[in-house]
């Protein structure tokens, strides 16, 4: 007896004409004028296109945009809190946070291995991309050589909403192993505000006092709010 032939496979739905006119004319703005012509809801638009490619997103992200705020606070919520929304599911931030790493990683090429003090702007901008929208305070340490040039940027600590614990010997200990000569501290403060607070300066003169003893520079320490920044040493708070 001959075999029976399997079934052709079931043809994929096509996207209804109104999504597919809708998502023609959207990225034709966003090629011809690129992203000035394209207001943020509809830059989550563009985003979420390639997580749900047969569905009207224009809801979803207005959604998103009404839930945290702004594109910026979209990509940087915590997954938890994306898969809250019932529209949400694991596409939908697997595509969010690839669009956020992209962000950082560009963000961190334009100050990796150049003189920092020449490329400040670039500097700040890195540090509000990865840190003024987070929910919890970071603490991250710039370690530069002689000449000021960044040879490393890491993390140094997480915590809570209000604070990270931070070990001024870890810190001093970490630039002798990089043979590094100078240092700039930051963190982030979720509530927006980047007025330092009293544990921030305490902090601040520990490890200065911990890394003067070692003949290594303190340039800054910054604090990241939500839409500024503030210098200890513009400040007065460092001398």
């Amino acid at each position: 007896m001959a075999p029976v032939a399997p079934p052709p496979p079931a043809a994929s739905p096509r996207q209804p004409s109104y999504i597919r006119g809708h998502r023609q004319r959207l990225r034709r703005r966003f090629t011809e004028g690129g992203a000035e012509a394209i207001p943020d809801y509809e830059m989550l638009e563009l985003v979420l296109f390639r997580a749900l490619p047969r569905q009207d997103v224009k809801p979803l992200a207005s959604r998103l945009m009404e839930a945290f705020g702004s594109f910026n606070a979209v990509l940087s919520a915590p997954p938890a809190r994306l898969l809250a929304l019932p529209e949400v599911g694991p596409a939908v931030v697997c595509e969010l946070k690839i669009v956020e790493a992209a962000a950082h990683r560009l963000a961190r090429s334009r100050v990796m291995n150049r003189q920092v003090l020449s490329s400040w702007d670039a500097l700040l901008a890195y540090c509000h991309a990865t840190m003024s929208h987070r929910e919890t305070e970071q603490f991250r340490i710039f370690y530069l050589d002689r000449k000021n040039v960044l040879i490393a940027d890491e993390e140094q600590a997480r915590g809570t909403v209000d604070h990270v614990p931070v070990y001024p010997r870890e810190v001093a200990k970490r630039a002798l192993e990089i043979n590094a000569s100078a240092v700039i501290l930051v963190h982030n403060h979720p509530s927006g505000d980047p007025t330092p607070s009293d544990s921030d300066i305490d902090m601040t003169g520990r490890i200065l006092q911990a890394l003067t003893a070692l003949g290594i520079v303190l340039h800054d320490h910054l604090v990241i709010g939500k839409s500024r920044e503030i210098s200890f040493r513009a400040e007065g708070l460092i001398l």
